[in-house]
């Protein structure tokens, strides 16, 4: 019977063992960063991750494009006045005939309709409630980019002694344009439309829809 009973014992010691080894393996993949634990669980963390950046490039592509069909009828606006008046439809000989004159016109109606494409489309969701002070911020930032353009166009007529009509219109629509371009979508999408901006809309709308769930909550508490 001993020699049975140390059979037995030997035999459930056996049938155990690999219960504690799994329960110490568990263990060591356990904790805040066990998905990366392990060739399972890094390429868990990985496809996460991956999945992750794929939506977020999704996403700024998403408004990229829709930036860029506003922006492309404002480029359209703007370099069609900015010829108009260049070549003298408006008259001759005042400020706004001038290469300088002609693209500051353009280029602030061009920037009043491309903010009413973003607001209202491009960047609906995170269009700002206080439309004074963003309309302010995107002005500021189109300055920004006006100042790129008319830094071009200074450029070329003054250090390279370029003023014909084609090098001028190279200098401002075209690297004036892009420069200029790529420096107001980084800060129209990361500043003035940033999804952290305490008075966005849709900051707004989160915030509302966590205070009646919280108070629906509170009510289920006391009833």
């Amino acid at each position: 019977m001993h020699v049975a009973g140390g059979a037995t014992e030997y035999r459930v010691w056996e049938r155990a063992s690999p219960i504690v080894v799994s329960q110490r393996q568990s263990s060591k993949n356990s904790g805040p960063f066990a998905f990366l634990t392990g060739r399972r669980g890094r390429a868990h963390g990985l496809n996460g991750l991956k999945r992750l950046a794929e939506r977020a490039w999704s996403g700024f592509l998403t408004y990229a494009v829709k930036f860029g069909v506003v922006g492309f009828a404002g480029f359209l606006i703007d370099v069609g006045l900015f010829n108009l008046l260049f070549l003298g439809a408006f008259g001759t000989g005042h400020f706004f005939a001038t290469a300088i004159g002609a693209k500051l016109i353009s280029t602030s109606v061009a920037i009043v309709f491309n903010w009413i494409g973003n607001r209202y489309w491009t960047f609906r969701e995170n269009r700002r409630k206080n439309v004074g002070l963003e309309l302010v911020e995107y002005a500021l930032v189109s300055i920004g980019g006006l100042i790129i353009a008319e830094a071009c166009i200074w450029f070329t007529h003054h250090v390279l002694g370029q003023t014909s009509v084609l090098a001028t219109n190279i200098a401002a629509n075209v690297v004036g344009l892009a420069l200029g371009t790529a420096f107001r979508f980084v800060l129209y999408r990361y500043w003035v439309y940033g999804e952290k901006r305490s008075d966005g809309m849709q900051n707004l709308a989160a915030a509302a829809a966590a205070a009646a769930a919280a108070e629906q909550e509170k009510t289920l508490v006391n009833s």
